[in-house]
């Protein structure tokens, strides 16, 4: 997120120097310029969670919540995506479609043209990276909206991937190779898991940390010690019981990790660099970020880039799983998904909220209903109905609070 503006600090700080009515008014503050953040997807995912759990006993099995965290993989990849194109106010429609279609041209050129594994997985990453920089050079050079060029698009990439798999309808790869493994494989020996666990946790405790120094250094607001461990003890809690979990299954996923890895790599790009600011500058306002001197159109070009490259990645993890491509694969439901994936986790609508997590915890709580659903024995149709539950009031929240977030910069820089 954007750094708040000197106005803004010095309010705060106002208010928390009139005490606890300051400190609430501060909070709530915060809450209308930041959002509700992760806050009503964590509620909602302990709440299917629950429910799920009382309705069926194996839904928290480890073998369940290892199937989950695999099931996770694949959707999650094209909403974290997403959430790049999200951030600058702009949608991309056609990601579902392209993913289908990169995936495709994977399985054609592996299995009816003999091309190597790897090469073939690099070219469709390749064709899906090199998709989105045409997006992005249509809305950014030519001035069309991104929901228009993006839906001609998913039309377009739906066709070609029927004229692709034309003659075969459906390519099965080999279960064994390259691309199967990404989702089959498990890293057997327990320690992987828990050194896994004990590095996020130690790294999260030292960034902070440092973080935290810098702030007091340069006199900004900065988090005490005690709030760093109690933060660092909540999340080696979680990070060490999911590491028991998945051992007490097959161990941890190679899927799972890889995209844990994507994850963080990618809010490290976000969060700690100055592409990264300049997303979110771009998110709060274009002209703004035109004025000082931002690459507003390399930035908006790009960030098309790597929803097209992740759309191609999650695609074929989602091939991964059955290891077979076909041209009536769900593209439309897909979309859906990794849109309500993205929004649910937090990432505002109106761009400048968000973060990579959110589309990590949005796909947890879609695939978790999916899961529950599936061990319950119920239709998948009740499912596409809840998750559009669940979106909408996720969408409603993301309106409601960017309406004060509006009026609260305009107040602040009276």
């Amino acid at each position: 997120m954007s750094a708040p503006s000197p106005a803004f600090v010095d309010r705060l700080r106002t208010l928390r120097r009139q005490g606890a009515r300051g400190y609430l008014g501060a909070r709530r503050n915060r809450l209308l310029t930041g959002g509700l953040g992760p806050v009503p997807a964590t509620v909602v995912l302990v709440l299917v969670w629950t429910v799920f759990q009382i309705l069926d006993p194996r839904f928290l099995s480890p073998r369940n919540l290892s199937n989950l965290s695999v099931d996770v993989v694949g959707t999650g990849l094209i909403a974290t995506g997403l959430v790049f194109v999200l951030l600058i106010g702009e949608i991309d429609l056609s990601v579902g479609a392209l993913s289908g279609f990169t995936s495709a041209l994977f399985a054609v050129l592996n299995v009816h043209h003999g091309m190597p594994e790897v090469l073939a997985v690099l070219l469709a990453v390749a064709a899906g990276c090199a998709a989105g920089a045409l997006h992005g050079v249509i809305f950014a050079r030519l001035g069309v909206a991104s929901f228009a060029v993006t839906l001609a698009a998913a039309l377009g990439w739906s066709g070609l991937l029927a004229i692709v798999l034309s003659g075969s309808g459906t390519v099965v790869f080999d279960d064994e190779g390259f691309v199967a493994t990404l989702t089959r494989y498990h890293f057997g020996p327990p320690a992987v898991a828990y050194v896994l666990a004990a590095l996020v946790t130690g790294i999260y405790f030292l960034a902070a940390h440092q973080r935290s120094r810098f702030h007091r250094a340069s006199g900004a607001a900065f988090q005490s010690t005690g709030g760093i461990a109690v933060r660092t003890g909540v999340l080696g809690v979680i990070a060490f019981a999911g590491a028991a979990v998945l051992n007490a299954y097959r161990g941890l996923p190679l899927a799972l990790l890889i995209f844990l890895a994507v994850v963080a790599a990618l809010d490290y790009g976000l969060r700690r660099t100055s592409y990264g600011r300049a997303i979110y500058a771009q998110g709060d306002s274009v002209e703004a970020a035109r004025r000082t001197g931002l690459p507003v159109v390399g930035v908006q070009i790009s960030v098309f880039m790597v929803s097209g490259t992740m759309a191609a990645l999650g695609g074929l993890f989602l091939a991964s799983r059955t290891s077979t491509v076909g041209a009536g694969s769900p593209t439309l439901i897909l979309l859906v998904n990794a849109v309500a994936a993205a929004v649910i986790g937090g990432t505002s609508l109106f761009g400048g909220r968000g973060r990579t997590w959110s589309a990590m915890l949005g796909i947890l709580v879609i695939q978790s209903v999916a899961s529950g659903m599936a061990l319950l024995g119920l239709q998948g149709a009740l499912q596409i109905t809840i998750t559009a539950g669940i979106l909408l009031l996720a969408v409603i929240a993301d309106s409601l609070a960017h309406r004060p977030h509006l009026a609260l910069r305009a107040d602040t820089r009276a």
